[in-house]
């Protein structure tokens, strides 16, 4: 099985110096960078647009996970596909038609994922799973960062591990919201692939990056 990676959130880096963070967080060992895109009428909270990913793209060859948390989602795709995210990950409720959307995003030549909130039943991906590179499971309520663990999360994520096993497709199965070492071992046992860690890996700054992620990596 593979180690689970680390996709630390952007949104806890100092705005001051983004440039400096993602390069910081790449060498300190993060497998991906997590780009969380705010609208302020989706989720509360503003936060980056196209321009900014695209500032960032340089200082990183790791893959840009960008989470649009933005309705309509369609508008934005193509902007965020051209700034250079490699995987775009959109709400079944950010639009009137999912499977549009998605296939919108292959089209782009990017990777496609849906975020389940935690009122989002699973049967949202029912009819969209042959479309899916990744399955985002939110385990907090989106809007801000640094917010608590939602505990039925995990059986929500176990279920989904069943659905991706079955179905022998190479999903990945990403959790975000309240990750820290201190859960990050159930969320690889419960199937989780890849971790969203915002606090949890800006914690202390620069200096303190790498041994964030190792024990996330370890507790994992």
């Amino acid at each position: 099985m593979q180690p689970i990676r680390i996709a630390p959130s952007i949104l806890s880096a100092d705005f001051a110096r983004l440039g400096e963070e993602v390069r910081a967080i790449d060498a300190a060992g993060a497998d991906w960078i997590h780009v969380d895109v705010m609208d302020n009428h989706f989720v509360p909270n503003l936060t980056i647009g196209p321009m900014v990913v695209k500032a960032l793209r340089p200082h990183s060859a790791k893959p840009f996970d960008v989470h649009l948390m933005v309705s309509p989602a369609d508008a934005l795709v193509e902007a965020f596909a051209e700034a250079g995210a490699d995987i775009l990950s959109v709400h079944p409720e950010a639009g009137p038609h999912l499977h549009r959307t998605l296939m919108r995003i292959r089209a782009l030549g990017k990777k496609a994922g849906v975020v389940l909130n935690p009122a989002t039943p699973i049967g949202a991906i029912d009819h969209v799973m042959d479309l899916l590179d990744l399955i985002l499971v939110m385990s907090v309520n989106p809007g801000f960062g640094g917010q608590s663990f939602i505990e039925s999360a995990l059986p929500k994520i176990e279920q989904l591990r069943r659905r991706i096993d079955v179905s022998g497709k190479p999903i990945e199965l990403e959790v975000d919201g309240g990750v820290d070492a201190s859960n990050a071992g159930r969320l690889a046992a419960a199937g989780a692939t890849v971790l969203v860690a915002g606090t949890a890996s800006f914690r202390g700054g620069p200096s303190a990056y790498a041994a964030n992620i190792a024990a996330l990596k370890a507790a994992g």
